[in-house]
């Protein structure tokens, strides 16, 4: 049996970060597995030279089949306090860290795992791949994300139908009704994700941290919120680090080299 990590954490190139749920065959989640999930979480969002975060499942069979039955009866007495908080605390995070955060979906992609890439801003799923919610055929509840960002997703009457029935869709039915952004060849999810990593990367990271944040935050704001919120995040960009560099490079006609980090400090990492 190969050996797991379950969960392997690595900084690459150009400030890219790759995550992987490595749990072999299927990266079933784990109480060990949310554990170091957060504290991955915890790591990336304290490293000023993280840009952008791929999500993707080791091996070739699945992103993430779902929760490891094999626990339950060890948790079935406080389920929640064992398990589902943890859980949701573990995606929360991934969900609110401040750079932009890539699904990789390579395999299978069910139940917990489906709620991890609700978590991530941008899905890319191999056109071999099935995604979907069947906790219901499991006797279960798909508490840990399922039931409030699915419908923020795809819009409450597709949610009902997949929460509902616990089917199954493909990776052509998971992008035409917008669960996954783009598609990939069998085999090129994380190749795609990388790329598309590489490009965010290279671009203003306090502008896409606040992107990322005020997205976010806009689903529990009123209109008026909302705008505050946009006001105040246009004057931390206009008087950030990046307007000298975009401007001298729109005047100059070349590429942008954006180089400060999200907090508005020097970055050390290199952006292509």
């Amino acid at each position: 049996m190969a050996e797991r990590t379950f969960v392997d954490y690595r900084l690459h190139d150009h400030g890219v970060a790759v995550l992987a749920l490595d749990n072999p065959p299927l990266n079933l989640t784990t109480l060990a597995t949310l554990d170091l999930l957060l504290a991955a979480c915890r790591e990336i969002a304290g490293d000023e030279k993280v840009r952008t975060v791929v999500v993707t499942g080791a091996g070739e069979r699945a992103f993430c089949a779902g929760s490891d039955i094999g626990e339950f009866a060890r948790v079935r007495e406080d389920v929640v306090g064992r398990k589902l908080a943890r859980e949701n605390e573990a995606f929360s995070a991934l969900e609110k860290l401040p750079v932009p955060v890539i699904a990789a979906l390579n395999g299978v992609t069910l139940g917990g795992g489906a709620e991890i890439a609700l978590a991530c801003d941008i899905r890319i799923m191999d056109e071999k791949a099935r995604i979907g919610f069947p906790e219901v055929k499991l006797w279960i509840f798909p508490g840990s994300g399922g039931v409030f960002r699915l419908p923020r997703l795809i819009g409450p009457a597709k949610a009902y139908e997949l929460l509902y029935t616990g089917d199954l869709i493909d990776a052509h039915e998971a992008h035409r009704i917008g669960l996954v952004n783009r598609l990939a060849p069998a085999g090129g999810a994380l190749p795609a994700a990388l790329a598309l990593a590489e490009t965010l990367a290279s671009r203003p990271a306090l502008a896409l941290s606040l992107i990322r944040a005020g997205v976010r935050d806009s689903l529990s704001q009123t209109t008026a919120e909302a705008i505050d919120r946009t006001l105040a995040d246009s004057h931390r960009v206009f008087t950030g680090p990046d307007l000298d560099e975009g401007m001298g490079a729109f005047f100059e006609k070349r590429a942008p080299r954006f180089s400060a980090a999200r907090g508005g400090g020097a970055d050390t990492s290199t952006c292509a």
